[in-house]
């Protein structure tokens, strides 16, 4: 995936707790880079797959514990309509796939503005409590960015669209990639990590610089 100019993959998944809580870090070091020469690109790992898919309730026990270790490494809060309308039922459909869907979707129209949608959408899940399986929760994302909802929600279902999504599962898998956030500079055919894991905002630009000091 080489490129003329370097390259920053943001490589997330929508239902990672840790996304959510690193979004704000990636939010603002897109915006300060944005101008920059380089390249933003935004990947889903793909984390909740196959035999992982079902019902919130088989994980929430988890999820009760781990996203208050979440909201106090990084400040972020989740919102009380997802603990609520989410997490406490246990009966929503926990999978990665239409958010990955949705984000291919949205890159194909408005490449520019993928990390910001990234955010969007695990607000969508983790602050407002709307079901990650459904694509409705993306349609209404999507019209933040001036598209139509029921426009956006038959974009997701094009069958190009899934192989191209199921080549990017297995891109990241490829990497060696895990375990989400991970940011990945990429200057010619060499990459370099910058974040793997919540990483704060100092942390991502001290490794910025380093990569590209060893890039150059």
């Amino acid at each position: 995936m080489a490129s003329d100019i370097p390259v920053v993959y943001y490589v997330f998944d929508a239902l990672c707790g840790w996304c959510y809580g690193f979004s704000p870090v990636m939010e603002t070091f897109y915006e300060k880079h944005r101008e920059d020469p380089l390249e933003f690109r935004v990947l889903s790992g793909g984390m909740v797959l196959g035999e992982r898919e079902g019902p919130i309730g088989e994980v929430a026990g988890y999820i009760k514990e781990a996203y208050k270790e979440v909201e106090k490494n990084t400040g972020v809060a989740f919102g009380q309509a997802f603990l609520d309308n989410i997490l406490a039922p246990g009966t929503a459909r926990f999978t990665s796939l239409p958010a990955a869907l949705a984000m291919a979707a949205f890159r194909r129209y408005q490449p520019d503005n993928a990390i910001p949608f990234a955010a969007r959408i695990q607000k969508a899940i983790y602050a407002e409590g709307k079901p990650p399986a459904e694509a409705s929760t993306f349609g209404e994302c999507a019209e933040d960015f001036g598209m139509q909802s029921a426009a956006f929600m038959k974009l997701m279902v094009d069958k190009e669209l899934l192989e191209l999504v199921r080549r990017e599962f297995k891109v990241v898998q490829e990497w060696g990639i895990r375990g989400f956030p991970a940011v990945i500079y990429q200057a010619g055919e060499q990459g370099y990590l910058l974040a793997q894991g919540y990483t704060d905002e100092a942390g991502l630009e001290e490794n910025l610089k380093m990569a590209r000091e060893k890039a150059h």
